[in-house]
């Protein structure tokens, strides 16, 4: 019998350990997209216990507590954080098969040496453990990452922000560790929003000039997003329900958005020009920049509203959405690669039921002036899981060139979510390795192992141009 989470957890071969721990093991991290706040980064902060590290914001175990019976105040209530720390114990075996329970355990390993199961009998002893770890100077936020060998994280940021701390990062670089912001301009697109008037409002005092249409609108962008790359950013990021890409006129965009101004309504049609308008307009920015733009799809968000009432947006309430979105995302990739204005394009689908489109669909547009420039991404959200990597790895493989796959990322807003890059790189190398004691790849561990650590680190390293 095989010991849970042992050296070769996941790695059912030979050939498929020796392609981890010979090939991938090693290679660095760069994490392009994760929600990592740029302020413990440049503070360099210590986490007072490890609730404080590992429960806050965390929304996936949340919605594990909260399935196990588990009262809000443990969640995201006033709980002490032990008492949330034992609830999360608590739940932990009641995760099992659930992704949950191989990254807890993971996190445990890789960063305190915790090789116990956590359970209510173990909470306490891995709690103390952990909390004094904690401590240590190397185990501050920038300590966490270089111990995960983390090269670059890519923040996620909204055009508003100061970047104050980036900014002050920034001064310190030679310390091994480049922290980089994505601009997330979704809030500026999202002309129904009742939220929209009051973030164009404050656009206008960081921008310098009061915004009074659409082109002031595109104006007060592009300055921000000049300033991002004065920075060193080379990512933005979209989350949207799906590709916006209705016939517009500029016209009808800027009127649209001087009736929102003014607090007037529009229809739905009006509204969907508006988003195509300002969506296009960005793509082309982005080309202009030398960036790479990434669209998140599928995410059908804020579904309890009591929930939403009472605790906010991205508090655990979010789930997969089906809509269509060949059609669409056509539309839109193919107007702007029809006067060469795509930028380089990282596409992720939340729905699986969309594997097959998206695989297929970059292909449509990778025109050979670099290697992979449309991308299939790994496996998000809900399926940054065991089944969902792999059939997201297999469906590329199937329908593009896995060989040119930039690789996986965290998507977290956790220090402590790093051992996913360890889980990928683990279902990669064992369905490499079954392939070639299949018979169905050659055995040839030079070129295959190259293949890994180019999908593990190399890959991105180029493509981003890190």
């Amino acid at each position: 019998m095989t010991t849970f989470l042992d050296d070769n957890f996941l790695l059912k071969t030979k050939t498929a350990q020796t392609l981890y721990h010979e090939f991938a093991k090693q290679m660095p991290i760069i994490d392009y997209h994760n929600h990592l706040p740029p302020d413990q980064i440049a503070d360099n902060i210590r986490f007072n216990n490890l609730s404080h590290a590992w429960l806050y914001g965390d929304h996936y175990k949340w919605r594990a507590m909260r399935t196990n019976g588990i009262k809000e105040e443990y969640c995201t209530g006033n709980a002490s954080d032990y008492d949330k720390f034992s609830k999360w114990a608590e739940t932990v075996p009641y995760t099992l098969r659930n992704p949950l329970y191989h990254w807890t355990h993971l996190e445990l390993q890789r960063y305190f040496g915790i090789k116990d199961v956590l359970n209510p009998v173990s909470s306490q002893k891995i709690y103390d453990k952990a909390s004094e770890m904690l401590q240590g100077s190397t185990f501050s936020t920038r300590g966490l990452l270089s111990h995960m060998h983390v090269e670059v994280v890519c923040t996620t940021d909204d055009p508003l922000d100061s970047l104050e701390h980036h900014k002050r990062f920034k001064k310190e670089e030679g310390t091994g560790l480049k922290m980089l912001p994505t601009f997330r301009p979704d809030k500026f697109i999202l002309i129904d929003h009742p939220n929209f008037r009051h973030s164009v409002e404050k656009l206008g005092i960081v921008f310098g000039h009061e915004i009074k249409d659409f082109y002031d609108l595109l104006k007060a962008l592009r300055a921000r997003a000049d300033e991002f790359a004065s920075l060193g950013c080379k990512l933005s990021d979209h989350g949207l329900e799906y590709i916006y890409a209705a016939d517009y006129t500029e016209e009808g965009a800027d009127k649209a958005f001087k009736h929102v101004l003014a607090g007037h309504p529009i229809s739905d049609k009006e509204a969907l020009e508006f988003k195509s308008a300002i969506l296009h307009a960005l793509g082309i920015m982005y080309s202009e920049l030398g960036w790479t733009q990434q669209f998140h799809l599928g995410a059908l968000r804020n579904n309890n509203k009591r929930a939403l009432r009472l605790l906010g947006p991205d508090t655990g309430w979010d789930s997969i959405g089906d809509w269509p979105q060949a059609q669409a995302l056509s539309k839109f990739l193919g107007k702007l690669d029809e006067y060469d204005q795509l930028a380089k394009t990282v596409i992720y689908n939340l729905n699986p039921a969309d594997n097959e489109v998206i695989a297929t669909m970059i292909g449509n547009f990778n025109d050979g002036s670099i290697a992979g420039k449309v991308q299939f991404g790994s496996g998000w959200w809900f399926l940054d899981q065991k089944d969902g990597m792999e059939k997201q790895i297999n469906t590329l493989s199937n329908m593009g060139l896995l060989t040119r796959f930039v690789g996986m990322l965290t998507d977290s807003r956790s220090f402590l979510s790093f051992p996913r890059h360890e889980y990928f790189r683990r279902i990669l190398c064992n369905i490499l390795g079954d392939d070639i004691e299949n018979g169905e790849l050659p055995n040839d561990l030079i070129w295959t192992g190259k293949v890994v650590q180019n999908i593990c680190y190399n890959n991105a390293k180029e493509f981003f141009k890190f």
